[in-house]
């Protein structure tokens, strides 16, 4: 007799926000991670080790497949046991956190298996709500993740292993400090994987965003609302999509230096529409409470290959070997970047990707 209460959760995107044929989805996210180099001029032979942090976007493959198939070439998942998958809300107002109540994810290349102890230590808390099963199927920022998950996970060593589904609300910047707080034992434990989901500016009236740098000195930032404001306030050699460029760059500096009450600050100012901006605070919020508990990298993990890249020196530390690249407990690195368009007008609209890892 069938088990009427497993509950696996369809891929409902499959044939429609990527392929649905395995054997095609397959062979599209092989060629989407063969276009990346194998070694990074900055960081060494792929994947960096101890890189078990990860940033990709949630787009349709066609759109943001290649930029996202970066974050998973660095992602390094040879010590992990489970796989934390963090996301934001689309479809539903959520002012808190929700965990998956299915047993199994679908993806056209095989079903990815819910880590439903962890959940339930989660749930425990009293800090988790629950998703239906509606509320799991419609968000796509999960699901657009599975397939790469799949595909790193299945040719690794380790095989398939269970995952943890996280949807991020609309959280306070207290509530990201706390839900940070509840999950930074698990970033501070190196058996423990983390994709985080999230695009970056959606740009466009459609989007209700139209901001634009008019000065990138002093970061003064101006919606543009009519025709004549691209001939009083745009600038010939800084088209929009430049602004929108440096604005996200922006960001991504602000994210790397790792300061929650910094990004937060970032994000009121610029308003940029960041839609795993939630997510994204979470994870430094997490990784700065573990930093001010004193944890930080082992100084091998902070050696790169010889002759890969310019390395921060590490001056203080007298290492042997010539150069240390300087990485630092949970700070980001980012490493790819794109636009699915380039705006020069209000008839215009753009989303960006982004892709970035940190080491762990």
């Amino acid at each position: 007799m069938s088990n009427t209460n497993h509950f696996v959760r369809r891929a409902t995107h499959a044939g429609s926000w990527y392929l649905g044929d395995g054997q095609a989805l397959d062979h599209q996210l092989t060629e989407f991670l063969d276009g990346i180099p194998s070694t990074s001029y900055e960081h060494g032979p792929l994947p960096v080790p101890d890189a078990r942090i990860i940033i990709a976007p949630h787009a349709g493959y066609s759109y943001s497949g290649p930029t996202g198939a970066w974050a998973y070439k660095f992602w390094d998942v040879s010590k992990i046991e489970r796989v934390f998958l963090l996301g934001p809300s689309h479809h539903v107002y959520l002012s808190t956190c929700a965990v998956s109540q299915a047993q199994e994810y679908e993806t056209p290349l095989g079903n990815l298996p819910i880590d439903t102890e962890t959940i339930e230590k989660l749930r425990s808390t009293e800090s988790f709500q629950t998703m239906s099963r509606t509320v799991d199927e419609e968000e796509h920022s999960l699901e657009m993740h599975l397939p790469f998950i799949y595909k790193i996970l299945s040719s690794s060593p380790g095989g398939i292993r269970p995952l943890v589904p996280i949807m991020i609300g609309a959280l306070s910047a207290q509530s990201e400090r706390e839900f940070g707080k509840i999950l930074s034992p698990y970033l501070n434990d190196s058996r423990n994987g983390f994709v985080i989901s999230s695009d970056f500016c959606h740009w466009g009236t459609r989007f209700g965003y139209t901001n634009y740098l008019q000065d990138s000195t002093n970061n003064v930032i101006k919606p543009l609302r009519s025709a004549s404001d691209l001939h009083t306030i745009v600038k010939p050699d800084f088209p929009i999509y430049k602004s929108i460029e440096i604005i996200d760059y922006l960001g991504m500096d602000v994210s790397s230096a790792g300061s929650h009450a910094e990004w937060t600050k970032y994000l009121s100012h610029t308003k940029n529409t960041i839609c795993g901006r939630h997510p994204i605070s979470v994870l430094i919020a997490g990784i700065e409470f573990l930093r001010d508990q004193g944890v930080e990298l082992a100084l091998e993990q902070r050696k790169p290959a010889s002759g890969t890249g310019p390395a921060e020196i590490v001056e203080e530390e007298n290492l042997q070997n010539d150069e240390a690249l300087k990485y630092q407990f949970g700070k980001l690195y980012w490493v790819q970047y794109k636009q699915s368009s380039h705006c020069h007008n209000l008839r215009d609209s753009s989303v960006s990707y982004a892709s970035g890892f940190a080491k762990a």
